[in-house]
């Protein structure tokens, strides 16, 4: 691989620690009802998903619930 030759001066790194910018961030703009009840009500939406699936999915790995699968019907008849 190429390499060069001259070395890279490292000694801004060292400067970062005391340089402070007079620049502040323009202030967040605050976000209006309509958008703090739709994340609400995307956050309700991922959460009731959640339950669910819970709910739909533990008492189908119950190993102590009987199975009621019994194959196909072709099956039986041989």
């Amino acid at each position: 691989m190429f390499r060069r030759g001259e070395s890279v001066p490292f000694a801004f790194l060292a400067d970062a620690d005391r340089f402070r910018s007079n620049v502040t961030p323009p202030p967040r703009a605050q976000r209006t009802s309509a958008e703090k009840a739709g994340s609400a009500l995307f956050g309700l939406t991922v959460v009731a998903g959640l339950v669910g699936s819970l709910i739909l999915g533990v008492p189908a790995l119950d190993p102590d619930r009987p199975s009621q699968h019994h194959g196909p019907a072709a099956a039986e008849s041989r």
